[in-house]
């Protein structure tokens, strides 16, 4: 469906309701971790150079609809400050109200003003139309670059009833990356880990797009309950064995899913405890699988090599101690070595591709966890047909201002 475009919207010298993901990890009173800000760093510079006067709006935390002084917006307004030091930006101590709007008002182009935590407000959660409204009274227009806020609230949904509404730079860039996972050249190889065992929809496309899909993390126990062989003591759950069961009954699956052949194991869950190397067809009841064995590591990076798209959503083991990150880390370092198109996707992932130094060498690491799931499931994110719905709504209006 179409949507408006940043670039050929008339937003010069008008002011813009620019909805960002800055939920940032803070320490202290200090940002821990930027990155979020500077991804979107690209349409705030855009907005400036139009002669805009901007809204600044986040969320930060999960507050329930209550001021809580640890999750005011402060530190982050100081860190986008940083980055823009020629730039006037002052904090509003609220969202809504005729001090916020008169401060406003009152400021000229290329002006950055940025609004209190939205989740102080629960009509933020909750969708809440005159809450939109009421945001979006402060604007002409509506610029989405928040791709990791994929629930249907308030001020990525109901605003665009109310505003022109389009998609930054950061958001753009995501739906365009992601695309190529499902739109892929090949071979194509989804490589899926994890810990969390509900990637249904996530396998049953990857079953459509991928000539290969290997298994790692915790998913592969879930298989293999499936096909009978007993897993010990590591990660299982009923629920899982049986989407399994019905997955592997698809002949697609038969041919395309690859198992381990062996791992990493444990009988004490220790960061230092004591390993050996089980075969998937062996695994002893008294122990618990924390990673990928050396076998398994080299048939992966056999299919891998081939590939000319790869899609890698989960780490490999409980690479959160590094006895057991080996698999994440010599797989994630093999992707990044390799010329395939390389598509990653989760917040683990993101967290491990950093701790390895990866992101130069991989195509696109997503910024969205669950929303980058979410669409390489295949499903509608609520954000984006809310600016397919605006521009229905508005495209008249909006070529008579041009």
């Amino acid at each position: 469906m179409n949507r408006f475009s940043l670039t050929t919207l008339p937003i010069e010298h008008k002011t813009i309701f620019l909805r960002v993901d800055f939920n940032v990890p803070l320490s202290g009173e200090k940002v821990a971790d930027d990155r979020k800000i500077q991804a979107t760093l690209h349409t705030i510079e855009y907005l400036l150079e139009k002669d805009c006067k901007i809204i600044i709006a986040t969320h930060l935390g999960r507050p329930q609809g209550k001021i809580v002084e640890e999750l005011r917006v402060a530190p982050v307004v100081k860190a986008l400050q940083k980055l823009l030091p020629k730039i006037k930006i002052t904090g509003l101590p609220d969202c809504l109200g005729e001090a916020v709007r008169s401060t406003i008002n009152r400021g000229k182009e290329r002006e950055i003003f940025f609004l209190e935590n939205l989740r102080f407000y629960q009509e933020e959660e909750e969708n809440d139309h005159t809450f939109a409204h009421a945001l979006a009274d402060l604007a002409d227009f509506y610029v989405n670059d928040a791709f990791g806020l994929y629930s249907k609230h308030a001020s990525v949904a109901a605003i665009t009833a109310y505003l022109p509404g389009t998609a930054g730079f950061l958001l753009e860039h995501e739906l365009q990356q992601l695309s190529k996972a499902l739109h892929p050249q090949h071979p194509a190889i989804w490589l899926m880990g994890g810990a969390k065992l509900s990637k249904v929809d996530l396998i049953k496309q990857a079953l459509k797009k991928a000539d290969s899909i290997l298994i790692g993390g915790a998913l592969a126990f879930a298989f293999l309950k499936a096909k009978g062989f007993p897993v010990g003591q590591s990660k299982i759950d009923h629920d899982s064995i049986l989407v399994a069961k019905n997955i592997l009954k698809k002949r697609s699956a038969r041919n395309k899913i690859i198992l381990p052949l062996d791992f990493i194991a444990t009988t004490t869950f220790s960061p230092n405890a004591k390993t050996i190397i089980v075969p998937f067809d062996q695994i002893p009841s008294n122990v618990i699988c924390l990673d990928l064995g050396p076998q398994t590591i080299e048939l992966f990076k056999r299919h891998l090599r081939q590939s000319k798209t790869i899609v890698w959503n989960g780490p490999l083991g409980y690479f959160e101690w590094a006895k057991f990150a080996t698999a994440t880390r010599e797989i994630g370092r093999f992707i990044s070595k390799l010329t395939a198109t390389s598509i990653c996707g989760g917040g683990e992932t993101a967290e491990a591709i950093e701790r390895y130094h990866l992101e130069h060498g991989i195509t696109h690491v997503s910024t969205g966890g669950g929303a980058s799931l979410l669409f390489l499931s295949g499903k509608r994110i609520p954000s984006i047909t809310a600016l397919e719905e605006s521009y229905k709504k508005f495209k008249k209006k909006v070529k008579k201002l041009k």
